[in-house]
């Protein structure tokens, strides 16, 4: 996968010029955040669950993200008959196994998901890819006790066996796909001080694959760009609080020079 300035703003640019709908069936915890960032880069959020809808709305979708972070029965009903619809259609399928291996449910919900899926992007912190392959790897409920590094063997398996793009994210963002890996090292230490920026990293991998058919340099695109983000709105934040407010804003007015000067591969 070939990552440049060049290529990140030319997807950015594809986004605020089309507004790709993106769907999303996401915990609740980070729906406003997420619908916000998704806003911000210039795409179009939903956040559909209810089973009556899903499959209408997915087939209006340019991408497809589900995310386990806050699992119900209903929830997961609903997110198998959504990527139903999505696979019938070629739509983008991106999966968020929140603290996957934390619990048996969540873990194998996320499991049977990626399965069912063969999806385009699975974006997890280093534990929750851990416990995607490995039955014994555990998290610390949705955070991670492991570097990203740690993770790549587990990745590698995912990679190989579903055909898909896997993002690592952490300190360092790590995306392999089946004949290349690449690594982001933009961001800041105060981004995991703020709930659901990993749900927003998840999202925009979304909005990415929707203008993009290359997996790998859309999760790619979408790390950088939230990496970039992160240490701008870091200049002005005093804390967490303000850090989500600079960092909605500095999606929205991302440009090309600030892109050019920032990224960090």
């Amino acid at each position: 996968m070939i990552v440049t300035p060049e290529s990140i703003w030319m997807d950015v640019e594809t986004i605020r010029g089309t507004a790709p709908l993106v769907h999303n069936i996401t915990n609740y915890v980070v729906m406003n955040n997420t619908a916000n960032a998704l806003l911000a880069i210039g795409a179009s959020p939903v956040m559909a669950h209810a089973t009556a809808e899903v499959r209408e709305m997915t087939q209006m979708a340019g991408a497809l993200v589900l995310n386990i972070g806050t699992l119900s029965d209903a929830w997961i009903q609903a997110m198998f008959m959504a990527a139903q619809s999505a696979k019938k259609a070629d739509t983008p399928i991106v999966i968020d196994p929140v603290g996957v291996g934390a619990t048996s449910y969540r873990t194998q919900t996320a499991k049977a998901l990626i399965a069912a899926t063969s999806p385009t992007i699975v974006r997890g912190n280093a534990s929750e890819i851990m416990a995607l392959s490995d039955k014994d790897a555990l998290t610390k409920g949705v955070d991670s006790i492991h570097e990203a590094e740690q993770a790549i063997q587990s990745a590698r398996t995912l990679v190989e066996t579903h055909q898909c793009t896997v993002c690592i994210t952490g300190e360092t963002d790590l995306i392999l796909e089946p004949n290349s890996q690449h690594k982001i090292t933009n961001g800041h230490p105060m981004m995991p001080k703020v709930t659901g920026l990993g749900c927003t990293a998840t999202a925009l991998c979304g909005a990415f694959a929707a203008v993009n058919p290359d997996g790998g340099q859309a999760a790619a695109h979408a790390m950088a760009v939230m990496g970039i983000a992160g240490e701008i709105a870091a200049r002005w934040a005093k804390g967490p609080g303000s850090f989500q407010l600079h960092f909605i804003d500095a999606l929205y007015g991302l440009s090309f020079h600030q892109i050019k000067t920032h990224y960090n591969a």
